[in-house]
């Protein structure tokens, strides 16, 4: 059991670093003229087509498995992937970066509360105090304060954000199918169709003129070298996307929703030591602190998870209460 806590920690860090480099990415093309929803939908759709023939391979014709997962693919799909992409792009336009970012991460406590209404788990003292270290440390990774910028309807579509964060975890650590019948879609089949219902999400958005498409073919600078823009492309789809998904889902049933989601705050210090290395955007050392703070709240979390009472992991306890949960 602890060298399966150990394997979902160390998978979920690697999530959250593939995760990290979207920004140092996207932004070298976004400063060429991309629009973010123009990258996000090309990063989406590449990653599904990569991961199409595995999740074929992985299926071994059990297609009875994604008949009874639709619901939660869509769920994933649409709520997960395109969602909370579309609500953190509409966010941003109305908040600074820092803020909205800041928002998109309260699906953490999201993820808490469901747990305790859904599943009983009511959180401990030490979760609690782990919880409120890890936010203070992600404002200051943030520098929330550095850009200020509030609106009311842009606070509403970080809440959105938030949730659809908060889906991605729950899902992608326990995804049940209906009442808790049926074995379990396997981590790269459900990442490839989810991913697929969020790109066509994302492209009839952009068909319908909710978001703007728009993209080019010019160089792009990375750590101060000007590289083909199929560089960053390559590395947001493949990396980014097909990589951090597979990798973060099997982190989610390794570890529970709970720790998964603290885990997935190291995304934001992975972002600006990436955008630190491919882009030259020095961190300040309030940043670095912020870090160290972050990883200081996700170590009380943890420390919360080995003195919990159960003998089973978070994801399989999930498991084990859907059936009872959905008769009652």
């Amino acid at each position: 059991m602890t060298r399966g806590r150990g394997t979902g920690l160390a998978l979920a860090l690697a999530s959250a670093a593939a995760l990290g480099t979207s920004g140092a990415l996207a932004g070298s093309l976004i400063r060429t003229g991309w629009t973010p929803a123009a990258a996000v939908l090309v990063r989406v759709s590449l990653a599904a087509l990569a991961l199409t023939v595995p999740a074929v391979l992985a299926l071994r014709g059990r297609w009875s498995v994604v008949v009874r997962g639709s619901r939660t693919v869509l769920a994933y799909g649409i709520l997960a992937v395109a969602g909370a992409q579309l609500a953190y792009f509409n966010a941003v336009s109305h908040l600074s970066v820092g803020v909205a970012l800041l928002l998109e991460y309260q699906g953490i406590v999201l993820v808490v509360l469901w747990m305790w209404l859904r599943h009983g788990r009511r959180p401990r003292p030490l979760m609690l105090a782990g919880a409120g270290l890890a936010l203070v440390g992600l404002v200051l990774v943030l520098d929330v304060f550095g850009g200020l910028r509030l609106d009311g309807v842009g606070v509403l579509w970080g809440l959105a954000a938030a949730v659809g964060l908060a889906v991605y975890f729950v899902v992608a650590a326990g995804n049940p199918g209906p009442a808790g019948e049926g074995e379990q879609m396997p981590p790269l089949v459900l990442s490839c169709l989810g991913l697929w219902v969020g790109a066509a999400g994302l492209a009839v958005a952009g068909v319908a003129r909710l978001v703007p498409l728009q993209a080019n073919t010019a160089p792009v600078e990375l750590a101060g070298r000007s590289v083909a823009w199929l560089v960053p492309v390559l590395g947001l789809a493949l990396v980014a996307a097909a990589f951090a998904y597979v990798v973060g889902t099997v982190a989610a049933r390794l570890l529970g929703a709970t720790l998964a989601s603290f885990v997935g705050l190291t995304e934001v210090v992975f972002a600006v030591l990436f955008a630190w290395v491919l882009l030259g955007q020095l961190p300040t050392l309030l940043q670095l602190a912020g870090g160290v703070v972050v990883l200081a709240g996700i170590a009380l979390v943890r420390l919360d998870e080995l003195r919990a009472p159960a003998a089973v992991s978070p994801a399989a306890m999930e498991r084990e209460l859907a059936p009872a949960q959905a008769r009652g």
